[in-house]
């Protein structure tokens, strides 16, 4: 079993997350929202960015392949190819 951190982890923990967390506060993105989070969304867009996935039946059976290390990635459980779309169409894209 690795012992280290994933890369994709490495990568998520040099991002500026309290500025992140700041425009989540200002343009109210958590606001009626408690499964899927404005974190796991980006963390979610930024493997689909990182890994070049092309939709999001790509990026859902991708990150179903891999469902025992999405918690060492700092993802939540499974979210579904809906819940993303939803998510994508409803948030401000500012945050």
């Amino acid at each position: 079993m690795h012992v280290g951190k994933l890369v994709f982890s490495q990568v998520t923990d040099s991002l500026p997350m309290h500025a992140f967390r700041r425009g989540v506060a200002r343009y109210d993105g958590s606001r009626y929202k408690k499964i899927f989070s404005c974190l796991d969304q980006y963390l979610r867009m930024t493997f689909a960015q990182l890994t070049h996935r092309e939709s999001l039946r790509d990026i859902e059976i991708c990150l179903r392949a891999q469902k025992d290390k999405l918690y060492h990635r700092g993802m939540r459980g499974n979210v579904s190819r809906s819940a993303v779309a939803d998510a994508k169409e409803r948030r401000d894209w500012r945050i």
